[in-house]
């Protein structure tokens, strides 16, 4: 500590009020960091097993029950640029390794937060630069020295993926962890890869959490209109957003009907031509017809002398994925595609109160099956698809890097401690720093005993103490401290070094903002396309005009 306070009073102690180059260049670091902290405080409350949930109202008016950090950065609409940064940053935590979005955020925020102290007591940007990335870079090569045990190769994931898949309030999270281990163990390769694409999610309102299971092939809730609701082999399936019918008389047209004969006469030709578009499809060798919209009787019975399959599914979410999984495009109009998607065969399956059809492959084919789940309201079943999401992408890690670290916060508790062993060390803007990276580690697991409803101050206390003898698996329980080995919660390494890597870039990034500017928004057909002519329309935002 003595090395420490030596280390501090060679800094000024402030910078504020000082020459202008240094106060502008605060003031536009604390006008990232309010953005930062204006984003942290709508995650933080959700952070962890415990956290919170929230009545998100989407732009489109929708409402939606959630705790999860991916789904309420998507729906926010954020006007700050570091704020638009750092979601970016989290939500490619999410695309990348599906787990730590809250993660990138929350420590993003606390490392900001230590950046402008450093600022206030003299350390020079460019000095703070280089010294956060190489204690960022130092983090990164101390965290696979906490990694406590690799997964075998035949052993089962269930307990790691539980780990993940247990957040917030979710119902028979075990059930759920050993329902994706099995299908994820199903769908690997000969060789021991294991692609995402391979399972599906069926979601499936009706019946409880405990009637889930799992289906072979790509379930997607919907059902058969016709009289053919199977085809058995060689499927051929065309992906279409519009109704399976004839156009509606109210529906806007060029055409004008001025009586009951112009109506009768249109109705006529509409038949004729769906016939003709039916007859093409079956030309086409299209024996299945997804439809997400109306399917009436007439066309229907079209479909039926062709021995088409007419499905209608829910949503059009269902139409995207099976258009990427069958590599055919959704086509708006009924007209066959280039190149209908192909798979061994089509049929629907009842399951209680709930009906699906399940789209089957070969067995080399992709995907090889599809977990349905059941649950009786809506929010409790995107709750639960989005847990075996999470469960999926950490096999999906697990199987590129077997390592596990201790969670309930005890890595960064881990990482902290012996960055400050380091940083009390050093002379220099190096030690302050690396003390300033152990502090904003500290943050992770005291949010996540206030979330538990715990007294944080003491148990950051308990768990400093653990730490410091050496004792690196303490973590944040129910009911305090834990043994992360005993109760077997633990994080994957590969998403927790993808996570402090995502932190580190986004920080530096915003280390570097030297001022933030906007362009004015010209009127439609008033843009200037000279490029000799000096530019107009970009003013710099100052002082809070972000």
């Amino acid at each position: 500590m003595a090395h420490q306070a030596a280390s501090v009073r060679e800094l000024p102690q402030r910078l504020w009020p000082g020459p202008s180059g240094q106060g502008t260049e605060e003031q536009h670091l604390l006008s990232s960091l309010a953005a930062a902290q204006a984003l942290a405080n709508v995650i933080r409350p959700c952070y962890g097993p415990y956290g919170l949930q929230k009545l998100l109202v989407t732009a489109k008016g929708e409402t939606v029950f959630t705790g999860y950090a991916t789904a309420i950065l998507g729906a926010l609409q954020l006007q700050h640029p570091a704020a638009r940064l750092l979601r970016d940053a989290a939500l490619g935590q999410a695309e990348h390794c599906g787990d730590g979005v809250a993660f990138v955020v929350l420590l993003a925020e606390a490392l900001l937060t230590q950046a402008e102290l450093l600022l206030r007591a003299g350390l020079p940007r460019a000095q703070l630069r280089e010294a956060y990335a190489a204690a960022a870079a130092e983090t990164l090569a101390l965290l696979p020295s906490l990694a406590v045990r690799a997964l075998g190769p035949l052993e089962d994931p269930s307990r790691a993926l539980y780990s993940v898949m247990n957040t917030h309030t979710l119902s028979q999270a075990g059930y759920l962890a050993k329902l994706v281990a099995q299908v994820c163990w199903a769908a690997k390769e000969l060789d021991g890869t294991f692609r995402r694409e391979r399972v599906g999610v069926c979601a499936l309102r009706g019946g409880q959490p405990e009637d889930s299971c799992l289906l072979p092939g790509l379930a997607v809730p919907g059902k058969p209109c016709g009289q053919v609701t199977v085809v058995p082999t060689g499927a051929r399936v065309a992906v279409f957003a519009c109704p399976f019918g004839l156009p509606s008389p109210n529906a806007p047209a060029k055409a004008r009907l001025s009586g009951p004969a112009d109506l009768t006469q249109f109705r006529k030709g509409s038949e004729s031509l769906f016939q003709k578009q039916v007859a093409q499809l079956a030309s086409a060798g299209v024996n299945v017809a997804v439809v997400c919209g109306e399917v009436e009787e007439n066309p229907l019975a079209q479909a039926d002398k062709f021995d088409i399959m007419v499905v209608q599914v829910k949503s059009p979410r269902e139409l995207a994925g099976l258009s990427e999984v069958l590599g055919t495009p959704v086509m708006h109009h009924l007209v066959a595609p280039l190149e209908p998607g192909k798979c061994q065969r089509v049929y629907g399956q009842e399951l209680r109160e709930g009906l699906a059809v399940v789209f089957e492959w070969e067995p080399p084919a992709t995907p090889a099956l599809s977990v349905v789940l059941r649950g009786p309201t809506t929010a409790g079943l995107r709750e639960a698809e989005q847990a075996v999401y999470h469960g999926i992408d950490a096999y999906f890690q697990l199987c590129q890097d077997p390592r596990l670290l201790p969670g309930a916060g005890a890595t960064e508790m881990a990482l902290a401690k012996m960055l400050s062993d380091t940083g009390t060390a050093l002379e220099g803007p190096r030690g302050p720093v690396l003390l300033a990276f152990a502090q904003a580690l500290r943050a992770l697991p005291a949010t996540l005993a206030e979330n538990a409803g715990l007294a944080a101050a003491s148990v950051m206390a308990d768990m400093s103490a653990a730490h410091q003898a050496g004792y690196f698996l303490a973590g944040v329980g129910f009911e305090g401290m834990i043994d992360t080995a005993r109760e077997e919660v633990w994080d994957t390494l590969g998403a927790k070094a993808q996570g402090l890597q995502a932190v580190a870039d986004v920080v530096l990034e915003l280390l570097t903002v030297n001022e933030i500017v906007m362009a004015k928004e010209s009127a439609p057909g008033q843009q200037d396309l000279n490029p000799n002519k000096k530019a107009k329309g970009w003013r710099p935002v100052t002082r809070g005009n972000t």
